[in-house]
C-alpha cells in the first residue's frame, strides 16, 4: 500500500512536470514570458545599479553590504514570483546556458536576449531621471587596482559559480521554488560581498550594459559581455559531466544519480 502511495505521488509529479513544460513551452504564450523577462530583469538592473547610485547622492548611506544583498534579495523575489511563468533567466548568460544544455529551444534566446538588454536600459534611464547622478556610478567596471584581464577572468569564475547553481536548481529551464530561489539568490550575494572591489561582481552582460551605455561609459565593457558567457559556457560542460546530458526530466533524474532516465519509472518496466 505505501509503494502505491508512493508510485501514485511520482506519477502526479510527472504529470505536473509535463503541464508545466508544456504551459512553458506554449508559442501562444511567449508574449507573456517575455514580459516577465522584461519586468524581472528591470527589477534586477534597477535594484543593482540604483544601490550604488543612491549612495552617490546621499553618501554614508548604503554600505557595500547592502549593495550586493539587494539584488541578491531582489533576484529571490523574482524567482518566487515570476518563475513559473518565464523562468526568471533575468541574463543573457543563464539563457544561453539553458539552450546549451538542451533545455530551452534556440529559437526563443533572440527575444530573452533583447528584452533582457532592453529592460536594463530602461532601468539605467529611470534611475537617471529618478536619483539624477550618472548611471555610470551604477555600472560595471574594473576595480582602480584591477586589470581588464583580471576583472574578465573574475566575471568568468563567478558567472560559472552562478550558473552552475542555476543548473542544478532548476526545473528544465524554469528557476522556480524556495531551493532556486535562496540557491540564486545566496549565491549572488556571496560573490558580491568578496568579488565586488575586483570587478563588480557583475555576472550578467546586460546588467553592466545597460548602465554602462546610459551614463556614456562603455570602457572595458568586453570584459562584461565576454567574461559571463565564458563561464556560462564552462558550467555547461560541468553540469553534463556532474548529471549527463540536459533536457528536462532526463537532466533531473540524471541529477538523482540516475543517467538513465527510463529506469524505475513509475508503471514502467
Amino acid at each position: 500500500m505505501a509503494d502505491d502511495g508512493i508510485a501514485g505521488v511520482l506519477r502526479s509529479w510527472d504529470a505536473e512536470f509535463e503541464q508545466r513544460v508544456t504551459d512553458f513551452n506554449d508559442p501562444k504564450q511567449e508574449w507573456r514570458r517575455l514580459l516577465s523577462e522584461a519586468v524581472g530583469t528591470f527589477f534586477l538592473v534597477l535594484v543593482a545599479a540604483g544601490a550604488p547610485m543612491v549612495g552617490a547622492k546621499y553618501p554614508d548611506t548604503i554600505t557595500l553590504a547592502a549593495a550586493v544583498v539587494a539584488p541578491a534579495l531582489m533576484v529571490m523575489a523574482i524567482i518566487m514570483f515570476m518563475g513559473k511563468v518565464g523562468g526568471a533567466h533575468l541574463n543573457p548568460g543563464v539563457s544561453i546556458a539553458f539552450a546549451l544544455r538542451g533545455d530551452f529551444p534556440w529559437r526563443r534566446v533572440p527575444g530573452y536576449i533583447i528584452v533582457q538588454f532592453a529592460a536594463a536600459i530602461a532601468a539605467a534611464a529611470v534611475l537617471t531621471w529618478l536619483v539624477e547622478v550618472s548611471a555610470s556610478i551604477g555600472g560595471s567596471y574594473p576595480g582602480a587596482s584591477t586589470s581588464d584581464i583580471a576583472a574578465f577572468a573574475t566575471e568568468a569564475i563567478l558567472t560559472f559559480g552562478l550558473v552552475s547553481v542555476i543548473l542544478g536548481t532548476a526545473s528544465g529551464a524554469q528557476n522556480i521554488g524556495m531551493v532556486a530561489a535562496i540557491g540564486v539568490g545566496g549565491y549572488i550575494a556571496l560573490a558580491g560581498l568578496w568579488a565586488a572591489p575586483l570587478s563588480g561582481a557583475s555576472m550578467n552582460a546586460a546588467r553592466s550594459f545597460g548602465p554602462n551605455l546610459v551614463g556614456g561609459d562603455l570602457n572595458a565593457i568586453w570584459v562584461y559581455l565576454t567574461g559571463p558567457l565564458l563561464g556560462a559556457i564552462v558550467a555547461v560542460g560541468l553540469a553534463y559531466l556532474l548529471r549527463g546530458s540536459g533536457g528536462g526530466r532526463s537532466g533531473s533524474k540524471a541529477a538523482q544519480g540516475q543517467l538513465d532516465p527510463m529506469v524505475d519509472r513509475p508503471g514502467e518496466s
